[in-house]
C-alpha cells in the first residue's frame, strides 16, 4: 500500500475514532488516559521527529542549493523569480480570503452563547498575546534581528529564529561562491552528508505517519467533537471554502501557465506532502517530507529545491495569510468592531 494511502486511512481513522469517544467518552476517566498516555505522546513524537530534522535541513539543503548554483547572478535571477512568485501567490491567498469573509460574513451567524463561552475560554490565553504583541518590536528593529549576533543561540530556543538562520546559511552559501572550489570542496562534502542524514532520518519517521497523524487527529477531536465545529460553522465553510480555491483553483492555474504540468498528474504526486501538511499544520514539520517529494516525486533538481523550499516555509505561508485575514475580519464582525 503507498505511504499516503497509509497516512489517508490514518487520518480517517483517527477522525472517527475520536468522534465516537467524544460522543460516548467523553469527561470519562478511561478517555483521559488514552490521550494523554497513547495519543498525545505518540503525537507529540511524530512531530517531533520531524520538526527536530528541521535546522539542520533547512541549513544544509539552503546551503547547498546557493552554492551549487556556481554563481552570483544564477542566484540572483532564481531570488527575484522565487520572491515574486511568493508575493504573488500571497496576495492572491489573502484577497481570496478577504473577498469571501467580506461576502459570506461568517460572524453575523454565531449564536450570544457561543461568543460568550469563546470569551470564558480563551479570555487569559487572549490577554497574554495582547500583551506580547505590545512587547514585539517592529520596524527597523525587525531587520536588525534578521542577523544574530549569535547564530547557534537564535536556533537554540524552544522557537527557533528561522529568518535569523536562512540569513546565516544564505551567507554561508553565497561565501561557498566566492571562494576557490577546491577549498570549498570539503564543506560541500560534509553538507552533502548533513543533508543525506537528515533525509534518511526523515524517511524514518515517515514510516510512522500513519499512526503519528491517526493520533494527532483523535487527540483533537475526542477532546472537542463537532460541537464547536457546529457552532462556528460558517466560520469554518468561509475558511475550507478559500483554502478549497486557493489549492485547487490558483495553484493549477499557475501550474499550467509557468511549469506547463499537469494539475492532475502534479497533485497525484505530492499527496504525501498535502497530507502530512494537513495532519500537522505546520509549515516546518511538512518540509522535510517537501523536499524529499520534490526531488524524487517530481525530479526537481536539489539546488532549487534546496534554495526555494526553506525560504517558502517561513516566509511564503498562503494559508496563514488566507486564515489569519478572514479570522480578523470574523471576530470583527462577531463584536461589532
Amino acid at each position: 500500500m503507498a505511504r499516503h494511502t497509509k497516512i489517508l486511512l490514518g487520518l480517517i481513522f483517527g477522525a472517527i475514532a475520536g468522534v465516537v469517544c467524544n460522543k460516548f467518552l467523553h469527561g470519562t476517566a478511561f478517555l483521559g488516559a488514552v490521550q494523554k498516555y497513547l495519543s498525545d505522546p505518540l503525537g507529540k513524537i511524530f512531530l517531533n521527529m520531524l520538526i527536530m530534522m528541521v535546522i539542520p535541513l533547512v541549513f544544509a539543503s539552503l546551503a547547498l542549493g546557493v552554492a551549487q548554483m556556481g554563481d552570483l547572478k544564477r542566484l540572483g535571477r532564481v531570488g527575484v523569480r522565487t520572491f515574486a512568485y511568493f508575493l504573488l501567490v500571497t496576495t492572491l491567498a489573502a484577497l481570496i480570503g478577504l473577498t469571501l469573509v467580506n461576502t459570506i460574513r461568517p460572524g453575523d451567524y454565531l449564536p450570544a452563547e457561543t461568543k460568550t463561552q469563546l470569551l470564558d475560554a480563551y479570555s487569559d490565553q487572549a490577554a497574554e498575546l495582547r500583551n506580547t504583541a505590545q512587547k514585539t518590536e517592529f520596524g527597523i528593529q525587525t531587520l536588525v534581528n534578521v542577523v544574530p549576533r549569535n547564530p547557534f543561540s537564535s536556533v537554540a530556543r524552544p522557537s527557533p529564529d528561522m529568518l535569523a538562520l536562512i540569513f546565516v546559511t544564505l551567507v554561508v552559501g553565497i561565501a561557498l561562491t566566492q571562494i576557490d572550489k577546491e577549498r570549498a570542496q570539503p564543506l560541500i562534502r560534509v553538507l552533502e552528508g548533513i543533508n543525506d542524514v537528515t533525509v534518511a532520518i526523515i524517511n524514518l519517521a515517515m514510516k510512522l505517519a500513519p499512526y503519528g497523524v491517526a493520533a494527532l487527529i483523535f487527540s483533537v477531536t475526542s477532546r472537542f467533537g463537532f460541537e464547536l465545529l457546529v457552532a462556528l460553522s460558517m466560520y469554518v465553510i468561509t475558511v475550507l471554502v478559500g483554502l478549497t480555491l486557493h489549492q485547487f483553483g490558483t495553484f493549477p492555474l499557475l501550474i499550467r501557465i509557468f511549469a506547463r504540468y499537469h494539475p492532475g498528474k502534479f497533485f497525484r504526486k505530492v499527496q504525501t506532502v498535502m497530507l502530512t501538511a494537513f495532519s500537522t499544520s505546520s509549515s516546518s514539520a511538512t518540509l522535510p517530507t517537501t523536499i524529499t517529494v520534490s526531488q524524487e516525486n517530481l525530479g526537481i533538481p536539489p539546488n532549487i529545491t534546496g534554495f526555494v523550499l526553506p525560504l517558502g516555509a517561513t516566509m511564503n505561508m498562503n494559508g496563514t495569510a488566507l486564515f489569519e485575514g478572514v479570522t480578523v475580519l470574523f471576530l470583527a464582525q462577531v463584536f461589532g468592531v
